[in-house]
């Protein structure tokens, strides 16, 4: 049994009928009925929280691991074979979630800068910045991958390898939509002259 589990605990081993009626909602959850899937998510949340809690998390990201756990098994509930027992099966997503949040919050830990304050000017276009016509106005009208473009080379000042690489693009898109996003902008702007 795995360690953590509140609902379906060490102490209390867990009856046959309960697997093969969890087992059920699942089959029925794998053949599309909702009311399959609404049994098996109210009889395995209380246990996989637990699970989750006991992994000393905060409450809030031990919310979002039961989520994301909830999506994981609905993209994979094809791979669950009826045979099989389904605890087992479940809290081994339920783990590679943890550990994949775990990893996740490492990460973000470790780019995290305190700052005393936060900066006075963020560098952000505003409206009072233009004198000429509307750039918000003009940057609303573009897609909203080349305006993020746009943005992130003129406005925030990044390189195009910079702005590949926060947007996980190669820097021969980045440049394609840059283009296209300035030829847009210089075709609304003599629009705006006629």
């Amino acid at each position: 049994m795995m360690e953590g589990v509140t609902a379906l605990s060490k102490s209390h081993p867990r009856p046959r009928a309960l697997e093969d009626e969890l087992r059920d909602h699942m089959v029925r959850y794998q053949a599309g009925n909702a009311e399959g899937a609404e049994e098996l998510i109210q009889g395995l949340s209380p246990g996989l929280f637990g699970y989750f809690m006991n992994q000393h998390v905060p409450h809030s990201d031990a919310e979002d691991l039961l989520q994301e756990c909830w999506m994981r098994i609905h993209r994979s509930r094809h791979t669950y074979h009826a045979s099989q027992p389904l605890l087992p099966w479940v809290f081994a997503i339920a783990r590679h979630t943890w550990l994949d949040g775990d990893r996740r919050r490492n990460r973000l830990a470790a780019r995290e800068v305190l700052v005393a304050s936060p900066p006075e000017h963020a560098g952000y276009v505003t409206a009072e910045v233009s004198q000429g016509p509307d750039v918000l106005r003009l940057l609303d009208q573009l897609p909203p991958s080349q305006r993020e473009v746009v943005l992130l080379l003129k406005v925030s000042g990044m390189s195009v390898e910079e702005v590949a690489h926060v947007t996980s693009s190669s820097v021969g898109a980045i440049k394609q939509k840059a283009h296209r996003a300035y030829a847009r902008l210089r075709g609304l702007l003599a629009k705006e002259d006629e």
